[in-house]
């Protein structure tokens, strides 16, 4: 197989100096991920500085380091290793004859761009790029760029943002083909003055565009005009996707239950009968995105409705985890990876549709929500009730502010994982959520690892 990167092309795109050539199969900034053949890229954080680890990522087997400094080993010495890394991200970009995808949103836009790295894989199963993870930021998106091999065919790469400015500079890296926002919903609204500028620093995204690229949007968001409107001057064309009848990808029928739910779209006037493998209504709206995003790339709709069917869910996003307890087992609903109030009223109802014995829940604070956060806190008594629970934990001070009967208050995620222990039974189904801050994904990792056989 040929190399990812050559040391003399890593010099080139980054214009730093290379002392001793090598061949690179991977790049990454994180020393703890590395694999023999990789380039480490010696970043500098405001938590530590990848420089001290040169070392040993040599000794772990990096072919090659990218680094401010000189290495003990075959380096390519840079002025500054972020701008390098976006260098060499732009430099993979530049290379390839892909078709690109960019995928941002308030909601859904990992399980988006996961479902569509799923069908690009039962398209082009040797030729399709993503981003790993949530790897959607400043650092995240070019090094996820510059890991795209030149012969690849379909990339889908996200893109995150918690102020304004950040989605712009992202697309301009990224300049995708086809541009996709999800939904928009007041997530970092402390950032913002109102919804409507999040809506606008989404709308970024639709700035990168390739020359005649396709903007798809949710047609069914009070956003929807705004976001068109900014889509116009730089869309070939424009695709919304929703229950409308203005929808140009529109749902036609859906039957849901407990595990996903069967769905028949009209995608620009062709049927199609397909099943997505998650549940919740918010899964009906991401499959549409699909749907519309694979259509746009030229892609193959079967195939895109085989790989929604196959969807199961991600860790902190919906991923079931079996707990194994004496006299029988429960069910752990892992959405411990964000909230905001969006997607703690869709992971409820989940709930709710979820049989079981009884169903429980262990809520986490809802973060960066600004001068309203009170106020939504207590917005989630009504999807609460409507869920079904039996026990409630909530966890985190802003938590205060919601006031159903029966809850117990919580100060951290030690004291909810003690809870828990206490509280689960074989028949319950537990849901955890919150803002990945609060750390309820150490709870989940806990009850899983206690109820291993």
């Amino acid at each position: 197989m040929s190399p990812l990167w050559t040391g003399a092309e890593v010099a080139a795109a980054t214009t730093g100096q290379l002392a001793g050539d090598f061949a690179a199969s991977g790049v990454t900034f994180d020393s703890r991920e590395l694999l023999a053949g990789d380039l480490f890229v010696a970043l500098r954080g405001t938590a530590t500085d990848g420089h001290r680890f040169i070392a040993d990522a040599l000794a772990r087997g990096a072919a090659g380091v990218v680094a401010e400094q000189p290495a003990e080993g075959p380096h390519v010495e840079v002025a500054d290793s972020l701008r390098a890394l976006e260098a060499l991200g732009a430099a993979a970009r530049a290379r390839t004859g892909a078709t690109i995808l960019g995928v941002t949103g308030s909601v859904g836009k990992t399980g988006v761009k996961e479902a569509l790295r799923r069908a690009f894989q039962r398209i082009a199963p040797d030729a399709t790029h993503w981003s790993v993870r949530s790897y959607n930021n400043h650092t995240g998106v070019p090094l996820s760029l510059a890991r795209m091999p030149a012969s690849t065919r379909f990339a889908v790469f996200e893109m995150g943002m918690n102020h304004s400015g950040e989605i712009r500079a992202l697309a301009a890296m990224v300049r995708p083909h086809v541009a996709v926002i999800t939904w928009v919903a007041p997530v970092h609204i402390a950032n913002f003055a109102d919804e409507t500028g999040i809506a606008e620093a989404k709308a970024e995204i639709f700035e990168g565009l390739e020359p005649g690229g396709t903007a798809i949007l949710p047609a069914d968001n009070p956003h929807a005009g705004l976001l068109r409107a900014r889509a116009a001057p730089h869309a070939g064309r424009t695709i919304g996707f929703g229950t409308g009848p203005g929808a140009d990808v529109r749902l036609v029928s859906a039957a849901p239950d407990h595990e996903g739910t069967d769905i028949v779209a009209d995608v620009m006037g062709d049927r199609l009968a397909f099943r997505v493998g998650m549940p919740g209504r918010h899964w009906v709206s991401n499959a549409l995105a699909v749907l519309a995003a694979v259509a746009a790339a030229g892609g193959d709709l079967a195939e895109a409705g085989l790989a929604l069917a196959g969807l199961s869910g991600l860790d902190g996003r919906g991923a079931r985890v079996t707990l194994r307890l004496p006299g029988g087992d429960a069910i752990l609903l892992d959405e411990s990876y964000n909230a905001n109030p969006a997607s703690m009223a869709a992971a409820l109802a989940v709930l709710a549709e979820t049989p079981a014995r009884r169903r429980i829940a262990i809520l986490g604070a809802m973060k960066e929500l600004g001068r309203d956060a009170p106020a939504m806190h207590a917005g989630l008594a009504g999807p609460i009730a409507a869920a079904g629970i039996s026990e409630l934990a909530l966890v985190g001070p802003e938590m205060q502010a919601l006031k159903v009967d029966g809850a117990t208050h919580l100060p951290d995620w030690e004291q909810a994982l003690a809870w828990a222990r206490a509280m689960l039974r074989p028949g319950d189904v537990l849901l955890v959520k919150g803002s990945n801050s609060v750390r309820l994904g150490r709870l989940v990792e806990a009850l899983a690892a206690e109820a291993a056989p």
